[in-house]
C-alpha cells in the first residue's frame, strides 16, 4: 500500500484558522510526528502531504495545510498554497476550536460543500471549552459529521477515522478502471511503448504500468511492443486484438499498422477519461478549428519532469498545432501546482494525462476553465485531432463520439 501511485490515493486535507490543532490531529492520526507542532501560529507553512493506509479504506495522502486565516504578505502566500490543496482534496476535514466557531469557519465549510467535497467538522481542543451545542445540533441538521477531538492527548481520533471511513465514497477505489472495462477477462490488448529520450531508464513510465496492472486484475492478456515492432507483432497473431493501446507521441505509424476495425487509442486518452472528464475534453478540442494567429495556447504539466530534447509538451504539440492551423500561435507551459489563477488570456489549454496527479485537481482545472469559458482538452487528444486520426482515435468510447457529434451539430447549428 505504501507504494500505491498518489493519483490512485484518497487525497484527505485538513483546513482551518492558525493554531487550531491541525497538524497535531494529522500526528494523532497518522501515529507519527509527520507535522511539526508549536504554540506559535502559522508554524505550517507549505501543505504538508502524508502517504498511508487507513485501514479498511486503503491508501490514502493526508494534506496538513497553513491556517487559511494566516496574514501579511507572506501569509497570503501561505492562504494560495491552501487554496491549491483544497482543488486536489477528496475528503475535506475542517478543524475549529472548541467555542470559536464563527463567519469564518461556515465560509470554509460552504466552499468545501460547493467543491462537492465530502466534509467532516472536526471539533478540537475539547479540554479547554465546550463545543458549542446549537452548532452541533445544526450540523446534524445539515449532514455534517462533527466530532470531538483532543489532537494533543489523541482523544476522538478512534471518533475521526470513524468519521472519514464513513464520507469517503464507497467506490472510490473500485469504480475506476483505467482500460479494463473495455475489454473482457481473456481478451488481447497491444500496448505500443516507444523507447525513446525521455523515457526512463530501466522502467516503464506510471501510465503504462498502471494500464498493465489494470488489465491483469482483469485477467486480461497485455503484448508490450515498441512501435516499430507493432506490425510483426499483430502479423504473429492468430486473430486481432480486442485494443491496441499507444503512446500518443506513435499515434501515426501505429494508426497505420493498425487494422481497420481494430479499436485504437493512447494512454492519454485513456487517462483522459480515468483521471477528468473525456467528454469535456473533446468537445474542448474542437477548439483547434477556431485558434486565430496571436492565440495563447496554455500547456499544462501536472508532474515537473526534466524536458530532454523532443519534448511532447514544449516541441511537439507547439510544432503539431502550429502545422495544423497555419498560423503563429504564442504557447505557455507550466508545471506542477502552477496553473494560472486568470484564465483569460488563453484561448485553449492543453493538459497532460495528469498520471502524476489526482482526479479532483484535474476536474477541478477542468471546472475553472468551463468558468472562464476556456476550453481545456489533453495531450492525446490534440495530437490524435491535428494529425487526422481524432474519430479513430475515439472508437472505442461511444460516449465521447456521441460529445464530438452533438458537439459538431451545434456548432453547425450556431452558423
Amino acid at each position: 500500500m505504501q507504494t500505491t501511485p498518489r493519483n490512485l490515493r484518497l487525497h484527505i486535507g485538513l483546513f482551518g484558522r492558525r493554531n487550531v490543532g491541525k497538524s497535531s490531529l494529522l500526528n494523532a492520526v497518522t501515529r507519527q510526528d509527520v507535522a511539526i507542532v508549536s504554540d506559535t501560529p502559522g508554524t505550517t507553512t507549505d501543505p504538508v502531504e502524508k502517504p498511508m493506509e487507513l485501514l479498511p479504506l486503503g491508501p490514502v495522502v493526508f494534506i496538513d495545510t497553513a491556517g487559511i486565516d494566516d496574514v501579511g504578505a507572506l501569509g497570503e502566500q501561505r492562504i494560495a498554497r491552501t487554496r491549491l490543496a483544497l482543488e486536489r482534496t477528496d475528503l475535506g476535514v475542517l478543524v475549529a476550536e472548541a467555542g470559536a466557531w464563527t463567519e469564518f469557519e461556515d465560509a470554509l465549510l460552504a466552499e468545501l460543500r460547493g467543491r462537492d467535497v465530502p466534509v467532516i467538522v472536526a471539533i478540537n481542543k475539547c479540554d479547554r471549552a465546550e463545543p458549542d451545542a446549537a452548532l452541533l445540533a445544526r450540523l446534524r441538521e445539515e449532514g455534517v459529521p462533527a466530532v470531538r477531538t483532543v489532537a494533543t492527548a489523541a482523544d476522538g481520533v478512534a471518533e475521526l477515522r470513524a468519521a472519514l471511513l464513513a464520507a469517503a465514497p464507497a467506490d472510490y477505489f473500485d469504480a475506476r478502471r483505467i482500460v479494463a472495462d473495455l475489454v473482457g477477462p481473456g481478451d488481447l490488448v497491444v500496448l505500443v511503448v516507444p523507447i525513446d529520450k525521455e523515457a526512463p531508464k530501466g522502467r516503464l513510465i506510471l501510465p503504462q504500468v498502471q494500464t498493465i496492472r489494470d488489465l491483469l486484475d482483469n485477467d486480461s492478456f497485455c503484448l508490450v511492443v515498441k512501435e516499430r515492432e507493432l506490425k510483426p507483432a499483430l502479423d504473429r497473431l492468430k486473430a486481432p486484438p480486442r485494443l491496441v493501446v499507444t503512446d500518443s507521441q506513435a499515434f501515426l505509424k501505429v494508426a497505420a499498422d493498425t487494422p481497420p476495425g481494430t479499436p485504437m487509442t493512447s494512454f492519454s486518452i485513456l487517462f483522459a477519461r480515468f483521471q477528468g472528464d473525456l467528454a469535456e475534453m473533446v468537445r474542448g478540442t474542437l477548439a483547434v478549428e477556431r485558434l486565430t494567429s496571436g492565440d495563447r495556447v496554455l500547456v499544462a504539466e501536472a508532474c515537473t519532469h526534466h524536458p530532454i530534447g523532443e519534448d511532447i509538451g514544449r516541441v511537439k504539440i507547439p510544432r503539431w498545432l502550429t502545422q495544423y492551423t497555419g498560423v503563429r500561435l504564442d504557447f505557455t507551459t507550466v508545471q506542477g501546482r502552477d496553473f494560472p489563477a486568470d484564465l483569460s488570456p488563453y484561448s485553449l489549454v492543453v493538459h497532460c494525462g495528469n498520471c502524476m496527479g489526482n482526479r479532483r485537481e484535474l476536474l477541478s482545472r477542468i471546472l475553472r476553465c468551463r468558468q472562464a469559458g476556456v476550453p481545456i482538452t489533453n495531450y492525446g487528444l490534440t495530437i490524435a485531432y491535428s494529425l487526422g486520426i481524432f474519430e479513430r482515435a475515439l472508437e472505442p468510447f461511444p460516449a465521447a463520439l456521441a460529445a464530438l457529434a452533438s458537439s459538431r451539430r451545434a456548432g453547425a447549428n450556431a452558423v
